[in-house]
Order: structure tokens, then sequence, then C-alpha cells
């Protein structure tokens, strides 16, 4: 009698990194992601050495180094700050899309930084606490891959500079096809993370877990980004991994086709995932609302991954 043929291996859940890839083909985009538990071990990478355009991810950065000058009673944080109508940086958020003189407290300019992304108040943050401070601080926290040495006006006339020096090129470039607007950005250094503010998805989590666990600064300053981190208003990400339950805090970073986020996703009783995905639509779209949800499904996917035993 023939043999009886062999019972199949159950399947199993797919491979956590297959139900990644599956989901930023979906979405039409590339992408580096990094997953940790705070104070664990589980951990999941995808391209998470490679180098990549941190946007406004860098912001957390300069909050982190405004936070511990405060702490070490080296800045105030009511200080008042004017803030004149004709110096305002490029951005479609908070003071600048203002027509007016603005004043209000250094730590009042450092919440717009993070709850709205305001590009004006970063630059006014950055310019009080020092690029350079920001810089010792990352290479004091041993983040060897990441860069921040341009504020917001400086990276947005970098991105011009590079794509033609033509004043209105970043409204341009989406009325062009797909394949041409393509073409027009491969010549970025900047989007390519060659140069400007770049980072690595598993250095911001590293970022993230000393932040969460007050090794990043003193526990005052750690707690404090914390706070700031937490009223982000930025429901369209990394928000959409879980609808209910756990606490997120994070801090997005959206360039031309780059749509990245980084931040927390706290379960309570001292169960927390840093979480950093950082993507890049191939069709470089102005509003990309798929690429969008694929930060929150591909948090999900991980972070269920690694709460689910072996």
């Amino acid at each position: 009698m023939p043999s009886a043929a062999p019972t199949p291996e159950p399947s199993g859940p797919p491979d956590p990194a297959e139900r990644v890839r599956a989901v930023l083909e979906a979405a039409d985009a590339d992408g580096a992601v990094h997953v940790r538990r705070i104070g664990g071990p589980q951990r999941f990478a995808l391209a998470a050495d490679r180098p990549v355009p941190s946007a406004s991810v860098f912001k957390i950065l300069v909050l982190l180094e405004f936070a511990c000058q405060v702490a070490a009673g080296t800045l105030s944080p009511t200080t008042r700050i004017r803030v004149p109508a004709d110096e305002r940086t490029m951005g479609p958020t908070g003071l600048s899309v203002l027509r007016d003189d603005v004043e209000m407290s250094a730590r009042d300019l450092a919440v717009l930084m993070m709850q709205i992304s305001d590009n004006t108040a970063t630059d006014v943050v950055q310019r009080l606490v020092g690029t350079a401070s920001v810089a010792r601080r990352v290479a004091a926290l041993g983040l060897t891959a990441t860069v921040v040495e341009h504020d917001c006006r400086d990276l947005l006339a970098l991105l011009v500079d590079e794509l033609g020096g033509a004043p209105d090129v970043l409204d341009t470039l989406h009325a062009l096809d797909t394949d041409e607007r393509a073409r027009v950005l491969a010549a970025s250094p900047s989007l390519r993370a060659e140069c400007g503010n770049r980072t690595t998805a598993r250095e911001m989590t590293a970022l993230l877990e000393l932040i969460w666990r007050d090794e990043a600064g003193p526990a005052q300053a750690c707690a404090e980004t914390r706070r700031v981190m937490g009223l982000q208003h930025a429901p369209h990400r990394l928000s959409t991994a879980y609808a209910d339950g756990p606490v997120i805090s994070g801090k997005t970073g959206t360039l031309v086709g780059v749509r990245n986020e980084v931040g927390v996703i706290d379960f309570g009783a001292g169960e927390q995932y840093a979480v950093a995905v950082f993507l890049r639509g191939r069709t470089h779209a102005q509003r990309d609302p798929a690429v969008d949800r694929a930060i929150g499904q591909v948090a999900r996917i991980v972070v269920d991954a690694l709460r689910t035993p072996a």
C-alpha cells in the first residue's frame, strides 16, 4: 500500500516581519521600523539601522534639551518671548500661519512645537537652547547615527536649494505626475538622509527608552518631555494602532513623501513599548492617508506580536 501523505505542519500566524512588509507594499511605501519593550528584552527590527530623514521627529531632542536646561536652572520656562510677524518659518500650523506679532512664554512655545509641530515655535525654542547644545546632548546619549544640525527654516531652505532653488518649488512639486515628481526628489541628498537632520529607527526607540526611564537627563526633564509628548494632536498615524486602551505619546514628522512617527504605547502596569516607524510613500503625494494609516497598522502588528508569548 502506498504510504500516507505527510500531515502538513500547522501554518500558525504569519511572521510579523512578513505582515509588516505586506502592509508597506499595500500602502506603496518603503519603511524602517524598530520597536522595543521599555525595560525588557523584546525587540523588532526592519531596516532599523538605515539612515532616515528625521523631519519633525528631531523636535523631541529640542524639547529634551529645553527641559534639561529648565531643570538645571539655566533657563526660565516662563520667560516671555515676542515673535514678530516678519520672523515666521514656513509651515502649516501654529505661529507659522498667523499674521500678527505674538508673545508667549518659552514653555508654551515648546508645547506648540510638539502638540501641532509648529515650525516657527520650534525655531524660537531651538535658538533659545542652542543647536550646538542639542547636538552635545545627542552625543552624550550615545546616539551616534542621529544628527541635529539645522532648525526648521534651514532644513526647508536646504530642501528648496536641492530641488532647484525656486521659492515655490515645494508647491509646484505636487502639480507634477508621479514619475516626474520621483525624478525631481531623487536629486535631494537630505531626503536620502545623506545630510540634514537624520537618525535611525533603532536610535529613536533607544532615545524614547532613555526618556521613559529617566535616563536621558534629570528626572524632572524626562517627566516634562513625556508630558508634552502626550499632548500631541495627531490622530491619523500611530494613534490609529489602538482605538481605545493604551496611552499613546509621540511625535510625527512630515516632509515631501516622508511620513514618520515615533512614540510610546503604554498599556499600564509598567508595560510600555517604544515604537519608531519611518515611511516613504513611493508616489510622494502631498496627502497620503494610506501611508499614514500604515504607521498605525505596523505598530499594532509588531506590538501585538511582542506582547504574545512565543
